[in-house]
Protein backbone atom coordinates (compact mmCIF):
# COMPACT_ATOMS: atom_id res chain seq x y z
CA UNK A 1 0.00 0.00 0.00
CA UNK A 2 2.97 2.47 1.27
CA UNK A 3 5.21 1.97 -2.30
CA UNK A 4 1.65 2.35 -4.04
CA UNK A 5 1.10 5.35 -2.57
CA UNK A 6 4.59 6.56 -3.54
CA UNK A 7 4.42 5.62 -7.24
CA UNK A 8 0.53 7.35 -7.30
CA UNK A 9 2.98 10.84 -5.90
CA UNK A 10 5.30 10.52 -8.45
CA UNK A 11 3.23 10.31 -11.44
CA UNK A 12 1.11 13.32 -9.60
CA UNK A 13 4.03 14.83 -9.94
CA UNK A 14 5.68 13.87 -13.07
CA UNK A 15 2.39 15.68 -14.36
CA UNK A 16 2.84 19.01 -12.85
CA UNK A 17 6.64 19.02 -13.96
CA UNK A 18 5.28 18.05 -17.67
CA UNK A 19 2.27 20.95 -17.43
CA UNK A 20 4.89 23.38 -16.63
CA UNK A 21 7.85 22.75 -18.36
CA UNK A 22 5.48 22.10 -21.48
CA UNK A 23 3.95 25.86 -20.66
CA UNK A 24 7.70 26.86 -20.95
CA UNK A 25 8.09 25.70 -24.38
CA UNK A 26 5.16 27.22 -26.37
CA UNK A 27 6.16 30.39 -23.95
CA UNK A 28 8.38 33.18 -25.46
CA UNK A 29 10.37 33.21 -22.22
CA UNK A 30 14.18 33.84 -22.49
CA UNK A 31 16.54 31.26 -22.10
CA UNK A 32 17.57 32.11 -18.94
CA UNK A 33 14.24 32.60 -17.29
CA UNK A 34 13.34 29.15 -18.87
CA UNK A 35 16.23 27.20 -16.96
CA UNK A 36 15.54 29.10 -13.38
CA UNK A 37 11.95 27.83 -14.10
CA UNK A 38 13.16 23.82 -14.94
CA UNK A 39 15.59 23.56 -11.79
CA UNK A 40 12.85 25.06 -9.10
CA UNK A 41 9.84 23.18 -10.93
CA UNK A 42 12.29 19.88 -10.81
CA UNK A 43 13.50 20.15 -7.41
CA UNK A 44 10.14 20.91 -5.78
CA UNK A 45 8.67 17.60 -7.62
CA UNK A 46 11.55 15.81 -6.80
CA UNK A 47 12.24 17.01 -3.52
CA UNK A 48 16.01 17.62 -3.75
CA UNK A 49 18.10 19.62 -2.13
CA UNK A 50 20.23 21.04 -5.01
CA UNK A 51 18.99 20.83 -8.52
CA UNK A 52 21.72 21.77 -11.15
CA UNK A 53 21.27 22.44 -15.21
CA UNK A 54 24.89 22.38 -17.01
CA UNK A 55 24.54 22.87 -20.76
CA UNK A 56 27.36 22.21 -23.14
CA UNK A 57 29.96 25.00 -24.05
CA UNK A 58 30.91 23.56 -27.66
CA UNK A 59 34.14 26.41 -27.46
CA UNK A 60 35.40 25.10 -24.42
CA UNK A 61 34.08 21.36 -24.74
CA UNK A 62 33.21 21.65 -20.96
CA UNK A 63 30.22 21.89 -19.04
CA UNK A 64 28.80 24.87 -17.54
CA UNK A 65 26.25 25.69 -14.65
CA UNK A 66 23.74 27.29 -16.52
CA UNK A 67 20.96 27.40 -13.57
CA UNK A 68 20.18 26.26 -9.90
CA UNK A 69 18.08 26.72 -7.55
CA UNK A 70 20.41 26.47 -5.12
CA UNK A 71 21.44 29.95 -2.66
CA UNK A 72 24.96 28.16 -2.42
CA UNK A 73 27.96 30.28 -3.41
CA UNK A 74 30.57 27.76 -3.07
CA UNK A 75 28.14 25.17 -5.52
CA UNK A 76 27.10 27.84 -8.05
CA UNK A 77 31.14 29.00 -8.75
CA UNK A 78 31.83 25.08 -8.89
CA UNK A 79 34.50 24.95 -12.57
CA UNK A 80 33.24 23.57 -15.88
CA UNK A 81 33.77 19.97 -16.14
CA UNK A 82 35.44 18.46 -19.22
CA UNK A 83 33.06 16.05 -20.94
CA UNK A 84 34.03 12.62 -19.80
CA UNK A 85 35.46 13.84 -16.29
CA UNK A 86 33.85 13.45 -12.95
CA UNK A 87 29.95 12.23 -12.60
CA UNK A 88 28.35 14.78 -14.96
CA UNK A 89 31.60 14.89 -17.64
CA UNK A 90 31.04 10.75 -17.53
CA UNK A 91 26.92 11.23 -17.62
CA UNK A 92 27.19 13.84 -21.01
CA UNK A 93 29.88 11.63 -23.29
CA UNK A 94 27.95 7.98 -22.13
CA UNK A 95 24.53 9.84 -22.68
CA UNK A 96 23.03 7.94 -19.68
CA UNK A 97 21.70 8.43 -16.56
CA UNK A 98 24.27 7.91 -13.31
CA UNK A 99 23.26 7.30 -9.57
CA UNK A 100 25.80 8.00 -6.66
CA UNK A 101 24.84 6.92 -3.16
CA UNK A 102 27.40 9.76 -1.49
CA UNK A 103 28.73 12.41 -3.67
CA UNK A 104 31.72 12.70 -0.72
CA UNK A 105 32.85 9.18 -1.06
CA UNK A 106 32.90 8.56 -4.24
CA UNK A 107 36.24 8.52 -6.26
CA UNK A 108 34.07 9.95 -9.42
CA UNK A 109 33.21 13.33 -7.82
CA UNK A 110 35.16 15.77 -7.96
CA UNK A 111 34.08 18.65 -6.13
CA UNK A 112 34.41 16.85 -2.80
CA UNK A 113 34.88 19.91 -0.24
CA UNK A 114 31.84 21.88 -1.97
CA UNK A 115 29.77 18.53 -1.25
CA UNK A 116 31.09 18.21 2.02
CA UNK A 117 30.55 22.09 3.05
CA UNK A 118 27.04 21.83 1.89
CA UNK A 119 26.19 18.39 3.31
CA UNK A 120 25.32 17.03 -0.25
CA UNK A 121 25.20 13.27 -0.47
CA UNK A 122 22.65 11.26 -3.27
CA UNK A 123 23.43 12.07 -6.47
CA UNK A 124 21.34 11.55 -9.94
CA UNK A 125 22.78 13.06 -12.72
CA UNK A 126 20.90 12.52 -16.33
CA UNK A 127 21.37 13.95 -19.81
CA UNK A 128 19.47 16.40 -21.81
CA UNK A 129 19.16 14.95 -24.97
CA UNK A 130 17.81 16.62 -28.38
CA UNK A 131 17.23 13.30 -31.30
CA UNK A 132 19.53 11.24 -28.90
CA UNK A 133 22.21 13.80 -28.95
CA UNK A 134 23.15 15.13 -25.67
CA UNK A 135 23.43 19.20 -24.97
CA UNK A 136 23.75 18.82 -21.20
CA UNK A 137 23.01 16.92 -17.78
CA UNK A 138 20.38 17.87 -14.97
CA UNK A 139 21.94 17.26 -11.41
CA UNK A 140 20.07 16.16 -8.51
CA UNK A 141 20.85 16.17 -5.02
CA UNK A 142 19.72 15.02 -1.50
CA UNK A 143 21.21 15.82 2.15
CA UNK A 144 20.48 11.98 3.71
CA UNK A 145 21.55 8.63 1.49
CA UNK A 146 18.93 7.87 -0.99
CA UNK A 147 18.45 4.77 -3.44
CA UNK A 148 16.82 6.74 -6.57
CA UNK A 149 13.86 4.09 -7.62
CA UNK A 150 13.46 3.02 -11.48
CA UNK A 151 10.61 5.53 -11.71
CA UNK A 152 12.31 8.84 -9.88
CA UNK A 153 14.61 7.79 -12.91
CA UNK A 154 11.93 7.45 -15.70
CA UNK A 155 10.45 10.80 -14.27
CA UNK A 156 13.91 13.15 -14.29
CA UNK A 157 14.88 11.46 -17.60
CA UNK A 158 11.39 12.41 -19.30
CA UNK A 159 11.42 16.17 -17.55
CA UNK A 160 15.25 16.23 -18.70
CA UNK A 161 13.86 15.89 -22.21
CA UNK A 162 11.12 17.81 -21.96
CA UNK A 163 14.09 20.72 -20.67
CA UNK A 164 15.93 20.13 -23.64
CA UNK A 165 12.99 20.46 -26.28
CA UNK A 166 12.26 24.38 -24.04
CA UNK A 167 15.88 25.07 -24.78
CA UNK A 168 16.14 24.33 -28.04
CA UNK A 169 12.85 26.17 -28.76
CA UNK A 170 14.58 29.20 -26.61
CA UNK A 171 17.42 29.26 -28.59
CA UNK A 172 15.37 29.04 -32.17
CA UNK A 173 12.80 31.76 -30.87
CA UNK A 174 16.04 34.00 -30.29
CA UNK A 175 18.12 32.78 -33.63
CA UNK A 176 14.76 34.42 -35.04
CA UNK A 177 14.47 37.59 -32.90
CA UNK A 178 18.38 38.34 -34.52
CA UNK A 179 17.41 37.32 -37.73
CA UNK A 180 13.97 39.85 -38.18
CA UNK A 181 16.33 42.50 -36.09
CA UNK A 182 18.89 42.12 -38.75
CA UNK A 183 16.41 42.49 -42.04
CA UNK A 184 15.03 45.15 -40.26
CA UNK A 185 18.53 47.17 -40.03
CA UNK A 186 18.98 46.01 -43.55
CA UNK A 187 15.84 47.86 -44.63
CA UNK A 188 16.37 50.43 -42.51
CA UNK A 189 19.71 51.17 -43.76
CA UNK A 190 18.65 50.98 -47.56
CA UNK A 191 15.76 53.39 -46.99
CA UNK A 192 18.24 55.91 -45.24
CA UNK A 193 20.85 55.16 -48.36
CA UNK A 194 17.85 56.04 -50.88
CA UNK A 195 17.02 59.61 -48.96
CA UNK A 196 20.92 60.71 -49.39
CA UNK A 197 21.13 60.09 -53.01
CA UNK A 198 18.69 61.76 -53.96
CA UNK A 199 19.39 64.95 -51.50
CA UNK A 200 22.82 64.80 -51.92
CA UNK A 201 23.39 63.28 -55.54
CA UNK A 202 25.61 60.69 -54.27
CA UNK A 203 25.97 57.21 -55.46
CA UNK A 204 24.65 54.38 -53.25
CA UNK A 205 28.38 53.08 -51.82
CA UNK A 206 28.84 56.77 -50.89
CA UNK A 207 25.65 57.11 -49.51
CA UNK A 208 26.47 53.80 -47.81
CA UNK A 209 29.93 54.84 -46.27
CA UNK A 210 28.42 58.34 -45.37
CA UNK A 211 26.23 56.36 -42.70
CA UNK A 212 29.37 54.14 -41.91
CA UNK A 213 31.62 56.75 -41.01
CA UNK A 214 28.61 58.80 -39.05
CA UNK A 215 28.64 55.53 -37.00
CA UNK A 216 31.95 54.91 -36.66
CA UNK A 217 32.33 58.49 -35.72
CA UNK A 218 29.46 58.93 -32.84
CA UNK A 219 29.63 55.20 -31.98
CA UNK A 220 26.27 54.32 -32.55
CA UNK A 221 24.97 51.28 -34.89
CA UNK A 222 23.91 51.90 -38.80
CA UNK A 223 20.57 50.98 -37.80
CA UNK A 224 20.20 53.83 -35.35
CA UNK A 225 22.17 56.87 -38.00
CA UNK A 226 20.10 55.41 -40.36
CA UNK A 227 16.95 56.00 -38.28
CA UNK A 228 17.86 59.47 -37.80
CA UNK A 229 17.90 60.38 -41.60
CA UNK A 230 14.87 58.70 -42.04
CA UNK A 231 13.05 60.59 -38.88
CA UNK A 232 15.02 63.54 -40.31
CA UNK A 233 13.37 63.30 -43.47
CA UNK A 234 9.78 62.93 -42.57
CA UNK A 235 10.32 66.28 -40.18
CA UNK A 236 10.94 68.11 -43.15
CA UNK A 237 8.09 66.74 -45.40
CA UNK A 238 5.89 67.89 -42.66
Amino acid sequence: MAKRKKEEAIDTNKIEAFTTISKAITSDLYLEDILKLIVTVTAKVMGSKICSLMLLDEEKQALVIRATQSVSEAYNKKPNIKIGEGAAGRVFKENRPMVIVDVKKDPLYLNKEVAIKEKLCSLLSVPLNIRNKPIGVINLYTSKPHKFTDAEIKVLTAVANQAAVAIKNAELITKTKIIQEELESRKLIERAKDILMKELGISGEDAYKKIQKQSMDTRRAMREIAEAVILARELKNT
